[in-house]
């Protein structure tokens, strides 16, 4: 198994079918600062350990494993994963909207464009990175349905957040107009993420992550975020 298709299908893989856009409507524009302090509520309140077992799917193969996601607030994630049988380990690094390190580095090149993907999956929203910020809120029967829009050049991130029953965190990625990806991420009754799902349109190929695990007491031994072990 080679899993460079896994940095892959994180960012250039894709679902079948051309899904709808996520949010059809034209959006007013918002204030930044209330988006930024939006984005930050999203993390968690201190350094948390999310351990996942994840599937990947595209049309030619199918396999999956295991991973760990290490948060140290307000802006560093460690990613480990793991193949069946325990082969084709790796690692990387990313602090904001980058990749620090990757090991082995191939296996992360497709990583690079949609690091805020990587973050939206666990649950967290980056802050807007300077371009325009668009927004809307309403609270239709028992839910409440917020929507923001981030514009950054070319790039363009949507995100909706479903608050009702349970909460549900999608977010949307395109580029010059083009959906790169979208992705779906549950939380449980403790607002901790359980499950996320990332489709990619031009795959076309899906990412899924169960979480086995979450440890919102984790100590995150520094020297991890300079090294693969």
């Amino acid at each position: 198994m080679t899993l460079s298709y896994i940095g892959a299908c994180w960012l250039l893989a894709g679902c079948p079918g051309k899904p709808a856009p996520l949010v059809p409507m034209p959006l007013a524009p918002a204030d930044p600062a209330a988006a930024a302090a939006w984005a930050r509520a999203t993390l968690p309140g201190r350094d948390t350990a999310i351990r996942f077992r994840w599937k990947y799917q595209d049309a030619d193969r199918r396999w999956g494993g295991r991973g760990q996601a290490r948060i140290a607030p307000p802006d560093s994630l460690r990613f480990d994963y793991v193949g069946p049988l325990g082969l084709g380990a790796g690692a990387a690094v990313v602090v904001g909207d980058s990749v620090r390190w990757a090991d082995p580095e191939r296996n992360f090149r497709s990583l690079v464009p949609a690091v805020r993907m990587l973050w939206a999956g666990f649950g967290i929203v980056r802050p807007p990175a300077g371009g325009a910020v668009f927004g809307l809120s309403d609270a239709p029967g028992d839910s409440r349905r917020q929507i923001w829009r981030f514009v950054d050049g070319s790039d363009t991130l949507d995100y909706v957040v479903l608050e009702g029953a349970g909460r549900v965190l999608h977010a949307e990625w395109r580029q010059a107009g083009k959906m790169l990806a979208r992705s779906t991420t549950q939380f449980d009754g403790r607002g901790l993420p359980a499950s996320a799902r990332l489709d990619f349109p031009e795959g076309p190929a899906r990412f899924e992550l169960s979480v086995v695990a979450v440890d919102t007491a984790a100590v995150i031994d520094p020297a991890l975020w300079r090294r693969r072990r």
